[in-house]
């Protein structure tokens, strides 16, 4: 395969002899022992490509041999390959010749009277010499000491059905006298009836594990067919839905205007008739100021009792306002209306969700079912959308407990028994092959898969460096490649955890934070809004970076260790 970074970032060539650092970065051995050396002074040392601080001198790691040699093979210094190799020379898993000396070559047949394996060359005295017409000749085989009898140096010929064991002819005499013996050849033929009544029931296996395939393959169609159906349905019925509530909008915003329309009209005949009351007021009070400083008495008492008449015969209506009026009630009566359907919905779903959960595809029917899970059938938490708290015991509400994927383990980071510790050692373990595994990286997912809500879990790291947070499934599992890392790529997100600072990792994306130190390190995800924040755990809860995303799909928790660390997932 070929690797994101051929190329040293200090010297620009070739990485000779590379080494990586806690960061995840890697450097010729050389250029990063030169780079440090000159920070000795200053007791800090920076990586000199994602500048991470570090208070102490990280001891690099050499990185393994299939990187080291895909990268020497990538360097134009290489010298030329080995001329073709001589086929007949016998190889690690070949029966080398028993007469050659030196590089021995193949053998081709063994001599079960010789005890020993002949070459080509060899071999031919057997066929050309009367000597050696007796001798048996079969196909070569290797581990010729198991053809002799180790007490009494020859070969085996006869099998002891009482003792179920090879025996020579000097066997016979004393240590398996009187036992139920006959020849090689003989037990090979009865047990040749038997082995081929085995081989009859291992193709009788065969042909039901394929008719199993077959029908697993025609239901896992089915089933796509049906999910598929089942996905336009509810889209449809969904797009009903939002257009049944998109009327109701239309139909409350009709209303409004409507009653807001009909308030106005009301209003404004009320303000028309007062101006034209105030007008004829604002006449009558002219006129009785002319009046009163008219000289003519009898005028004015004419027009005096004219005007008090008038004046005391009309009685103006009073106009009252409600000030206490709103539209809050229907903002009110909307506001629940959304609260109920919420918690409808919510209650359906989970219905939903329980009704699907319960309803089996396909299962082993032995105690090997456990043992076959994956992480494809792991549980998905799901919960509804929150606001984020502010204390630890509102977060904890929201704990899930979760599980490292031995699947996915680098095969050096030693799980506990329980699966919520890894620490990265030398020794590999003896993981089973799985292509979910990472394969070059110290980085290892939990087995739940998280989407659609919220959670809260807690995680203790200790040592020189290590990291934690989300991916999706799909994150590349082989290589050293960026693609690979979590936090390094579009599918992750990380905190990078040294004893001196953090780094906020995304993609392209680097952020440096400054935070006091903490070995406990709080992580919510809130799925469904779309943030992942991580917290510093003391005496108190302190932010050390909040990251905002739109999760696509479900999300797997992911830790990446560096040598002498661990990690520990707390139970809540």
């Amino acid at each position: 395969m070929a690797y994101e970074q051929d190329n040293c970032h200090l010297c620009k060539e070739y990485l000779r002899d590379p080494v990586s650092i806690p960061c995840g970065h890697i450097f010729c051995s050389i250029c990063l022992k030169t780079y440090w050396d000159h920070a000795d002074h200053t007791g800090t040392y920076l990586c000199p490509q994602c500048r991470v601080t570090y208070n102490k001198r990280p001891t690099p790691r050499r990185i393994g041999s299939s990187r080291n040699s895909t990268l020497t093979r990538n360097s134009d210094a290489f010298p030329p390959p080995p001329p073709s190799p001589d086929y007949n020379i016998a190889g690690p898993q070949d029966v080398g010749c028993d007469i050659c000396v030196g590089k021995k070559n193949k053998a081709i047949k063994t001599c079960l009277m010789c005890l020993a394996s002949y070459c080509e060359r060899h071999l031919k005295p057997h066929y050309e010499s009367a000597t050696f017409k007796r001798h048996k000749l079969v196909d070569e085989i290797g581990h010729l000491d198991r053809q002799i009898c180790p007490q009494h140096q020859k070969g085996l010929e006869l099998f002891c059905r009482t003792d179920q064991m090879c025996i020579c002819v000097l066997c016979t005499v004393k240590e398996h006298k009187g036992h139920d013996m006959v020849s090689a050849e003989q037990e090979r033929a009865d047990e040749q009836q038997r082995l081929g009544a085995t081989q009859a029931e291992i193709q009788e296996r065969i042909h039901d594990r394929v008719k199993q395939m077959e029908e697993l393959k025609q239901a896992v169609e089915t089933l796509k067919n049906s999910a598929q159906r089942a996905m336009q349905e509810c889209e449809k019925m969904f797009a009903d839905m939002i257009r049944s509530i998109e009327r109701m909008q239309q139909e409350m915003a009709k209303m409004i205007s409507t009653n807001k329309r009909a308030a106005l009209n009301n209003a404004e005949g009320h303000m028309e008739r007062l101006t034209h009351e105030i007008a004829d007021l604002k006449r009558r009070d002219n006129e009785i100021t002319q009046l009163s400083r008219t000289e003519d008495h009898i005028h004015f008492i004419q027009s005096y009792h004219m005007l008090i008449a008038q004046t005391e015969a009309e009685e103006l209506p009073t106009v009252t306002v409600n000030p206490y009026f709103t539209f809050g009630p229907v903002t009110k009566a909307v506001s629940e209306m959304k609260q109920h359907m919420n918690e409808f919905s919510n209650d359906e779903l989970v219905k939903v969700a329980k009704t699907v959960n319960k309803m089996t595809f396909c299962q082993l029917e032995d105690s090997k079912r456990k043992r076959a899970l994956k992480a494809d059938d792991a549980p998905m938490y799901r919960s509804v959308h929150i606001q984020e708290p502010q204390h630890r015991d509102d977060f904890l509400k929201y704990a899930c407990q979760l599980t490292l994927d031995p699947n996915t383990a680098y095969r050096q980071l030693h799980l506990s028994r329980s699966n919520r510790k890894a620490a990265l050692k030398r020794d590999p373990q003896s993981y089973s092959d799985s292509a979910a595994r990472f394969d070059s990286l110290p980085q290892v997912l939990c087995i739940e898969a998280l989407s659609g809500g919220a959670y809260y879990w807690e995680v203790d790291w200790s040592g020189e460096g290590a990291a934690m947070g989300v991916t999706y499934r799909g994150i590349k599992r082989t290589g050293y490649g960026d693609s690979c890392r979590i936090g390094y790529n579009r599918k992750s997100w990380s905190l990078f955890c040294s004893d001196s600072s953090y780094s906020a990792r995304h993609n392209k994306d680097q952020i440096e934070v400054n935070a006091p130190y903490s070995s406990r390190i709080g992580v919510f995800l809130d799925h469904a809004g779309g943030t992942l924040s991580f917290y510093s755990l003391g005496e108190t809860m302190s932010l050390i970076h909040r990251f905002k995303a739109s999760f696509s799909e479900a999300v797997y928790p992911g830790f990446w260790v560096w040598y002498e660390s661990s990690i520990t997932l707390i139970q809540l």
